[in-house]
């Protein structure tokens, strides 16, 4: 397989660090790091990890055992990146980093891309529109319909709506939109995990999923109907149920995916189940994509505090599902 691309994200924030620590307790030569030289052996003093790295253009293939040891595409910062400071000078410079990954993903280069955290403020700030990665690496794959799902060793939560005030969410919660994600989440669920007949417990949007009608109509009047449609084709889905008891032993037995309605319905219980632990993948794209489940963690940059345990599980998660888009993949575990 062609190698994994890795991103690392703001420049200032612990993305970085990770590859680093990473890096000095196992060998990563499957992955490219698409990022500053400069950047990195930087932080890597301070760190105080001893980092070897070899250029990607010159495929190098040079290793020192008692070094951290990365392949890296160069990607220039447009000014020095500090530990722990942004800097809205650099958002143009994690951009393109994350197009560079994801056009050499779609062109066969890279297997899969795994990213560090971004930090969507300090991009806003420098004038550029960025609600996300799922939103952006979208629109750099033609405009797909993206869907994120993250995932622990026993839980996987999709959502129908991404990174959206509260305000919109409801407006946003179409039939059209939730018949197209689930029909992704369904689909990828069987391409991409192997599973043959997905189960998907479904949300409702309201308390109690609407109290018949007392407490909001969205899921008598969209919900349950776009339900009702996917059933008919044969799909596996039991809902609309309140999300207060949707995420309890009883129901999520032998259930593959939850899709909840909105960012904070379903990742909230997700992190707390498997917090530093759990992965982000786009689904709907034409490539892997996978992601760490934290911030930038301002606070914890170079100072060697930073848990890797999430990339970790990112990167094993990436090569799982690279794996599986070959014909002659081995089917993947759950989760």
């Amino acid at each position: 397989m062609n190698p994994l691309a890795f991103t690392p994200g703001e420049p200032a924030g612990i993305g970085p660090d990770l590859m680093i620590q990473l890096a000095q307790r196992k060998p990563l030569n499957d992955i490219v790091v698409i990022a500053d030289p400069d950047m990195l052996a930087e932080r890597a003093r301070e760190l105080n990890i001893a980092l070897n790295i070899s250029l990607y253009e010159e495929k190098s293939t040079a290793h020192k055992e008692d070094a951290a040891n990365l392949c890296v595409l160069p990607e220039q910062l447009a000014t020095g990146a500090k530990a722990g400071k942004l800097d809205a000078r650099n958002a143009n410079y994690v951009l393109k980093t994350l197009t560079r990954a994801a056009q050499g993903c779609l062109s066969g280069e890279f297997s899969g891309l795994v990213t560090g955290p971004v930090h969507k403020g300090i991009i806003n700030e420098a004038g550029i529109s960025f609600s996300g990665h799922t939103e952006y690496l979208a629109k750099l794959c033609g405009d797909v319909h993206p869907v994120m799902m993250l995932a622990t060793r026993s839980l996987r939560v999709a959502l129908v709506t991404t990174h959206l005030p509260l305000r919109k969410v409801a407006d946003a919660v179409t039939s059209e939109r939730l018949i197209q994600t689930i029909h992704i989440l369904h689909h990828d669920l069987q391409s991409c995990f192997h599973i043959a007949q997905p189960h998907i417990l479904v949300c409702g949007l309201n308390p109690h999923a609407g109290e018949d009608g007392h407490l909001g109509d969205e899921e008598i009047n969209i919900i349950t109907p776009a339900l009702n449609h996917l059933k008919s084709e044969g799909l596996h889905l039991t809902g609309p149920l309140p999300a207060d008891t949707a995420f309890t032993p009883h129901w999520l037995k032998n259930v593959d995916a939850v899709l909840a309605m909105y960012h904070d319905q379903g990742l909230p219980v997700l992190k707390h189940s498997g917090f530093g632990q759990a992965v982000n993948v786009t689904l709907g794209l034409p490539i892997v994509r996978t992601s760490v489940d934290h911030g930038t963690a301002l606070d914890l940059a170079g100072t060697r505090h930073a848990e890797t345990g999430s990339l970790e599980a990112a990167i094993h998660m990436a090569r799982r599902l690279s794996e599986n888009r070959e014909p002659t993949a081995a089917k993947l575990d759950s989760a």
